[in-house]
């Protein structure tokens, strides 16, 4: 048995973003926590090698499900802050010893400081510069002298690829989910392009189809340092491979607090 409900989804106009509404449940199968260990010790590498000060405490912007802070609270107090209270349900239940916030990364000021500040593929969703620079304030706004912030550009303008498709399959807990992410610009002469995901959702001899609508943002390099530069970092771009074969390595920076 068949049920659907890409045909409606289809005709509704705008971001939707349900992979962090009704469909969160759906990330721990799609991308699992055990994925991360690698990426996470990259970072955690990062962090300490670029930062003028012991890193002792992390600030994940954007923290979704909690994945990458399953890896990191061994070495680190871990604070996550996310929009979607469905994806901090997640993350609370996987990570029951990491503090997490419910926030805006463009407005957010928790009233603390950290010896780091982590933010990579929720970042795809500043939608202009504008954002893009309210996310690199919050992330200065949250950091001790000398600490480190480490972020990367998952889409840029310079190597993007229009029309991108990608597929994956993940099982987990009777879940076998079968992903398509299409990706592609609309309209060349803004700074927005469009992901759509359609995703194949089967409990033994029932299949379930949704489909999810995201914009993201893309910015060319030179904007990425100079929203860094201007929120007051001391910013470079670093080459570091993240990610398995078959899989275009984002481009990353490395700020510091001076």
């Amino acid at each position: 048995m068949v049920r659907t409900n890409l045909d409606a989804s289809l005709t509704e106009p705008g971001d939707q973003r349900r992979l962090y509404g009704d469909l969160a449940w759906l990330w721990p199968v799609m991308s699992p926590p055990a994925h991360y260990r690698d990426e996470a010790a990259i970072y955690a590498r990062l962090a300490r090698a670029h930062a003028r000060r012991p890193i002792g405490s992390v600030l994940h912007l954007g923290c979704g499900g909690g994945h990458i802070d399953h890896w990191l609270r061994s070495d680190f107090a871990v604070t996550g802050l996310d929009i979607s209270p469905a994806m901090l349900a997640n993350a609370r239940a996987l990570n029951p010893d990491v503090s997490y916030v419910e926030g805006d990364m463009r407005t957010a000021r928790l009233g603390q400081h950290f010896d780091a500040v982590l933010l990579f593929d929720s970042n795809c969703y500043m939608l202009s510069e504008a954002e893009l620079g309210a996310a690199f304030a919050t992330a200065y706004a949250h950091l001790e002298p000398g600490g480190v912030f480490v972020t990367y550009a998952e889409l840029l303008a310079e190597t993007f690829h229009d029309d991108d498709v990608r597929m994956t399959t993940e099982t987990s807990n009777g879940t076998t989910l079968t992903y398509v992410e299409y990706t592609f610009d609309p309209d060349p002469t803004d700074s927005q392009v469009e992901t759509h995901y359609v995703y194949l959702i089967r409990h033994g001899a029932t299949l379930r189809v949704e489909h999810d609508r995201h914009a993201n943002g893309l910015f060319p390099k030179a904007t990425w340092l100079d929203r860094l530069r201007a929120a007051g970092f001391e910013a470079a771009e670093i080459t570091e491979p993240l990610w398995p074969e078959g899989f275009d390595d984002p481009v990353m920076f490395v700020a510091v607090r001076p």
